[in-house]
């Protein structure tokens, strides 16, 4: 028998008898804490922009005017029309020329003012990353406090890839200088809208 053979056989024979259950992570969750105010701030913290808006045409008029050199405008959601097509079998390299990406998150986390992104949503993961601007759709009532009470709400069973996304993509390596737009995203804007289903 080899060593891997012995190594193998040890653990096997060592294994519990009976399902231990895992330990209860606290949640930290201060129930005074106001989610959405908080999730405000960090979205401006981490140089993001933030709208509530009561409507989906509401959303699309700041758009048109904070993005008005915008040319193709690619949205991985229902609720947002644009000029590029997307679907589940598009080819992730063909995003590299999206100016403005539209995608809807399930989830935002007030602590690190954060949204969640999933592969369902996206459509093609690239979009989130190759696009120059980024705007997350979001439901304020899907706001949580933080990332103990986040991994709860999360389904990472049966989401193929998620990704906590916060703020534009930055770096300040070079002379310390804050750069957006280094690897990703130069702007990142959330519109707090509740889904339509």
């Amino acid at each position: 028998m080899s060593t891997l053979e012995n190594l193998i056989s040890d653990i096997q024979a060592n294994i519990p008898k009976h399902k231990v259950a895992y330990p209860e992570t606290p949640t930290f969750v201060q129930e005074d804490q106001d989610v959405l105010a908080a999730f405000k701030r960090r979205v401006g913290n981490a140089g993001g922009t933030i709208f509530e808006v009561s409507n989906i045409e509401e959303a699309q008029a700041i758009a048109k005017e904070k993005y008005a050199e915008a040319k193709v405008i690619c949205s991985a959601s229902d609720e947002w029309l644009g000029n590029k097509p997307i679907n589940a079998d598009t080819d992730p390299r063909t995003m590299e020329d999206v100016d403005v990406a539209i995608v809807r998150s399930d989830l935002g986390i007030a602590e690190m003012g954060m949204v969640w992104l999933t592969e369902e949503r996206l459509k093609v993961i690239s979009l989130a990353f190759l696009c120059q601007h980024l705007i997350v759709l979001l439901d304020p009532k899907n706001i949580t406090h933080n990332m103990h009470t986040a991994y709860q709400k999360v389904n990472l069973d049966k989401d193929n890839y998620g990704c906590f996304v916060m703020g534009p993509s930055a770096t300040a390596d070079i002379g310390a200088v804050l750069i957006h737009g280094a690897q990703g995203p130069r702007s990142l804007t959330v519109f707090l809208l509740a889904e339509n289903k």
